[in-house]
C-alpha cells in the first residue's frame, strides 16, 4: 500500500476576483474550496490513476473535518491523527497577479504525535510512504528525519518532495525519488540559475549523495529525470497553464504510481510529466481523462 503523509494539511480557498484595486469593495467571480497539502494532492492523483493510497497527517476543527469529509466522497481512504487545535486555511487570490496567504499551521501534542507516529507499527517493506510538504510548526527541525530513519529500519521504500536541509538529510536514505525544483535546487547547494541546463551537475549530485533518482521542475522550461544511467529532459509542454498549484505534487504521483508497477524510471517520468502538465493547464487536479490527452504529447530528450 501507498501511504501519501501530510503533516500540516489546508483548506485551500482560491477566489478569482477580476481587476483587484486594494482598499475597495470587490465581489468575486469564482471560487474553489477544495483541501490542500502536498501528500494530499499527491494521493488524489493516484485516485485517477487508479493505484489506491492511505493518506495520514493531523486534523482538527471543522477546517479538520471538512479535509476529512472531502476525501471521504472522493473515496480516498484517510487515517488522519485528530488534535485539538484546527487544521489552517490558505486563501489563494487570483487577480491580474495571484497572491497566496497562508498559515503556519496548528500545534500538535506529544501525545498526538506519539499517536500518529503508532500508524507506523505494522509496516512493511512491501509498502511505500510518499512525504512532502511542511512539517507543523511545533515539530523538531528533524521530524521528517526521524520518521524517514524508521522507515529505513524497517527496509520501507519511500519517496520525498521536501525541501532544504531536510532534503539533504533525506539523501543518505536512499529516496526512490526526490523532486525540488529549480529554485530549491539552487537552495540546496547555494547557487542561483540562469538557465536550467546549468542545473543538471547539481542533479547528478542529488543522485551521488543517495538519492535512486531524481525529478527537478522547471516551471515553463519543463523538467529533468536523473537516473544512474541517464539524464532526461522533457520539453515544457504547449498550452494556457490555468492554476499551476498541485502540478509538482502531481509528477511525484505520476511517477511513484507507474514506478511501482513498471520499474521503469523513464516511463515513469514520461507519465509523471502528462500527470504535472494535465494540472497546470486544469482549475483543479488533473483527471484521468485529462491525464490521458496530455501522454502522447509529452516529449523526452536524452541529453547525457
Amino acid at each position: 500500500m501507498i501511504y501519501t503523509i501530510t503533516l500540516n494539511p489546508t483548506i485551500d480557498y482560491i477566489v478569482n476576483v477580476p481587476n483587484l484595486t486594494l482598499g475597495k469593495s470587490h465581489h468575486m467571480q469564482s471560487e474553489l474550496i477544495r483541501p490542500g497539502g502536498k501528500g494530499l494532492l499527491v494521493s488524489r492523483v493516484l485516485k485517477e490513476l487508479d493505484t489506491p493510497s492511505i493518506a495520514l497527517g493531523f486534523r482538527g476543527g471543522f477546517t479538520g473535518e471538512f479535509v476529512r469529509d472531502y476525501l471521504d466522497e472522493l473515496q480516498i481512504i484517510n487515517s488522519f491523527t485528530e488534535i485539538a487545535e484546527r487544521t489552517r486555511i490558505n486563501l489563494v487570490l487570483k487577480s491580474d497577479q495571484d497572491t497566496e496567504i497562508s498559515d503556519y499551521g496548528p500545534s500538535a501534542s506529544e501525545a498526538e504525535v506519539k499517536e500518529f507516529m503508532e500508524q507506523f507499527d505494522g509496516i512493511s517493506p512491501q509498502d511505500f510512504v510518499v512525504l512532502s510538504g511542511s512539517k507543523l510548526p511545533s515539530m523538531p527541525a528533524d521530524f521528517y528525519e526521524q520518521l524517514i530513519r524508521l522507515l529505513a529500519e524497517e527496509g520501507v521504500p519511500f519517496a520525498c518532495d521536501i525541501t532544504k536541509e531536510e532534503l539533504r538529510n533525506s539523501l543518505q536514505y536512499h529516496p526512490l525519488v526526490v523532486k525540488p525544483n529549480q529554485k530549491e535546487v539552487g537552495d540546496l547547494f547555494g547557487k542561483k540559475f540562469e538557465t536550467w541546463q546549468e542545473v543538471v551537475p547539481y542533479g547528478k549530485q542529488l543522485l551521488e549523495a543517495g538519492a535512486q533518482h531524481a525529478i527537478v521542475s522547471l516551471g515553463g522550461d519543463g523538467a529533468l529525470l536523473f537516473t544512474p544511467r541517464e539524464v532526461i529532459y522533457a520539453p515544457p509542454v504547449p498550452g494556457k497553464v490555468g492554476n499551476p498549484v498541485g502540478a509538482g505534487d502531481s509528477m511525484v504521483a505520476g511517477f511513484v504510481g507507474t514506478y511501482l508497477k513498471m520499474h521503469d524510471p523513464v516511463e515513469a517520468f514520461r507519465v509523471a510529466v502528462a500527470c504535472g502538465t494535465a494540472t497546470a493547464f486544469s482549475s483543479d487536479i488533473a483527471t484521468a481523462s485529462e491525464i490521458q490527452v496530455q501522454l502522447p504529447r509529452v516529449v523526452l530528450e536524452q541529453i547525457e
